[in-house]
């Protein structure tokens, strides 16, 4: 059975957009043990410790860096625009002797912007350092698939991975490690100390079994009309209140400002009570915007794999509401 799983999950990613890996394994462990793993790899292959960073504020990968005994060095982020973003020339400036990997990340909540994976991986063949690329969310994604694509073909990835529940629609508690080099997943796979449950196994056989190629590009298709519908009913919402969406392109989700309200948090916190669970209200200081300091509070919304018209449309009417009464 993992056997046929592994053998399902490297055909998958092919078909969705990434031909050219040759290895793939289905972790029974979320994606920041994931990370783990594959970096105990690089230190192991390298004898060094010291991990390029650009920043995004997630707990999970520092910790992953951290759990290996590794160190992260932190790229702050910089606003342009409306965007967050590492600059390239940084990344390549902070590369030094003792770095043993650069992890970027493919998808994360707006204002941040997707790493320019590409020439991340360009770097990392220039200056002989592994590549791992965080893609928690990007199998659903059209172009960020082209882009790890792409980053493969154009200089080096080691490896990138990916949330079972996130892109399968499964129970949390399963990633999957691909790579270009089939060697260095099965160090992966060698690296997993003792044994551990099927379920997560299991759980994404029968998606990916019952999906079907068909099936999944069909739920691709309804992600992206999802968030140009989240958009479109965002940017009514927006004019409403004075507020405006952010000029940052991501493939699921959608921020707006929030500068007309004296409490921002409190949009966030009554949207929780109207069972509006996954918007995520952040202040200019707060661990989330991954600067040091952005321009003004916001919202996030998200329309990711799975999620339907009808959840969108009532979403942002209870977005609506909270606004008129907060």
């Amino acid at each position: 059975m993992y056997h046929l799983a592994n053998r399902l999950a490297l055909d998958a990613l092919r078909n969705f957009g990434v031909p050219n890996i040759r290895g793939a394994i289905v972790l029974p462990v979320a994606t920041g043990m994931a990370l783990a793993l594959a970096l105990s790899v690089v230190r192991e292959k390298t004898g060094k410790n010291l991990v390029v960073y650009p920043r995004v504020d997630h707990k999970s990968p520092l910790k992953a860096i951290r759990l290996v005994g590794m160190k992260a060095n932190v790229l702050e982020g910089e606003v342009a625009d409306d965007a967050v973003k590492v600059p390239i020339e940084a990344v390549e400036k902070a590369v030094s002797k003792n770095t043993a990997a650069i992890i970027s990340t493919t998808t994360f909540f707006p204002p941040r912007a997707v790493d320019d994976v590409v020439e991340i991986a360009k770097i990392a063949e220039k200056y002989g350092v592994f590549h791992v690329i965080n893609n928690a969310y990007g199998v659903q994604s059209r172009e960020i698939m082209k882009l790890v694509r792409k980053a493969i073909d154009k200089g080096r990835v080691d490896a990138f991975i990916q949330s079972t529940d996130k892109n399968f629609l499964t129970p949390v508690g399963g990633s999957i490690v691909a790579s270009p080099n089939e060697e260095f997943i099965t160090e992966v796979s060698s690296a997993y100390p003792g044994r551990a449950s099927a379920a997560p196994i299991l759980h994404f056989m029968v998606a990916i079994l019952s999906l079907g190629i068909e099936g999944y590009e069909k739920l691709r298709d309804d992600q992206e009309e999802c968030k140009r519908l989240l958009e479109h009913e965002l940017e009514a919402v927006a004019r409403k209140h004075g507020e405006r969406i952010l000029n940052v392109w991501n493939p699921t989700a959608v921020a707006m400002t929030l500068n007309n309200k004296e409490s921002p948090e409190k949009v966030g916190h009554y949207l929780y009570t109207l069972r509006v669970t996954g918007a995520r209200v952040l202040k200019p200081k707060d661990f989330g915007v991954c600067c040091k300091e952005y321009k003004f509070p916001y919202i996030t919304m998200s329309a990711v794999i799975g999620c339907g018209k009808e959840e969108i449309l009532m979403a942002v009417e209870r977005l609506d509401k909270v606004l008129s009464s907060v």
